[in-house]
């Protein structure tokens, strides 16, 4: 069963990061586009790939973005 089969049943807040250069953007801006309900939110981080996003050695994890989505959400 492809993984994006139910996405559009999703109608919780929900917040995609994405890097820029990832091989996998694609992916979440399709995840993105098939949610349904206005508490949704995809953030792209320039410059950066997929593995920038695993720790924070590069510097590019959102953490302020994570905060403010959170509060306004849980």
């Amino acid at each position: 069963m492809p993984i994006l089969s139910y996405i559009s049943e999703l109608d919780t807040p929900t917040l995609i990061v994405a890097g820029e250069n990832a091989h996998s953007l694609y992916f979440s801006q399709d995840a993105f586009s098939a949610i349904n309900g206005d508490k949704k939110e995809l953030v792209i981080i320039p410059n950066a790939v997929h593995t920038d996003l695993y720790d924070n050695t590069t510097g590019k994890i959102p953490f302020d973005k994570f905060e403010q989505f959170f509060k306004a959400n849980l």
